[in-house]
């Protein structure tokens, strides 16, 4: 299995329109720096998951046929707003998300090329090697994170989330990930609005399930000023992610 982060921004990106911090101002000289909207690619035996779908150049990314389906972890803008162009294409993709009657905007009314299916928490889908599990996040809106089993590897996805509800927490402690993706939007010691992880709160929530490796996604500005002036404050076990970084397997 390899799973890639396609992008690793908050809704507002990096650089985010009109900010002169220093993450923003170093984004716009330095292409490594910047952050698309949070999304991620897995991959196994000849099939591509398509993990959100925030990217606005998905048609470019993926030709028709390239993709077996996308997973949603919610419907937030930033995870969708790139089904609202591809809907309009030719053919057919299975989109699995949480049961959420709203959804956005109007993709439900007029879904072109997108199938959407509900998929029920804890319900194992199936796609050929991958096996991928829906499980319930805190977040303002239904959301899912996502459990990934291919052979003997286990890999978390969760983002958008504070801290993990309860029955979430102790299967990913019964679960054991080789490696966790999760959200990490505000600076340590952040007052955080819900839905969302301060560093502090994502490195406890690390530690609490037993995650052997961390890799923190859905980053804010504000964090990654922080981080880039502490810049040993991470333990050895946790990384922050890229855009178009391969994440797993680890290097």
């Amino acid at each position: 299995m390899r799973i890639t982060l396609l992008g690793t921004g908050n809704a507002g990106g990096i650089p985010q329109w009109g900010c002169a911090c220093a993450a923003c101002t170093g984004a716009r000289h330095d292409p490594r720096r910047r952050r698309a909207p949070c999304s991620a690619l897995v991959e196994a035996d000849g099939v591509r998951l398509l993990l959100d779908a925030g990217l606005m150049d998905l048609s470019d990314r993926f030709p028709a046929g390239t993709l077996d389906a996308v997973l949603l972890t919610h419907f937030h803008v930033d995870h969708v707003q790139g089904l609202f162009h591809l809907r309009w294409g030719v053919g057919s993709l299975p989109v699995h998300h949480p049961p959420d009657t709203e959804g956005c905007a109007d993709l439900y009314k007029h879904p072109g090329v997108l199938a959407f299916h509900p998929a029920a928490a804890g319900e194992t889908l199936r796609f050929k090697a991958i096996s991928a599990t829906p499980v319930p996040l805190a977040h303002s809106k239904a959301t899912y994170g996502w459990l990934f089993e291919a052979g003997a590897a286990r890999v978390a996805y969760l983002t958008d989330t504070r801290g993990l509800p309860p029955a979430t927490a102790d299967r990913l402690r019964a679960w054991r990930p080789d490696l966790t993706v999760l959200d990490c939007t505000y600076a340590p010691d952040h007052f955080t609005p819900k839905g969302h992880n301060d560093l502090g709160l994502a490195l406890e929530t690390l530690a609490d399930i037993g995650s052997r490796h961390g890799v923190l996604t859905h980053v804010g500005h504000g964090l990654q000023c922080w981080l880039d002036a502490h810049p040993t404050a991470l333990p050895p076990s946790v990384t922050v992610g890229s855009d178009d970084e391969l994440v797993w397997p680890r290097a």
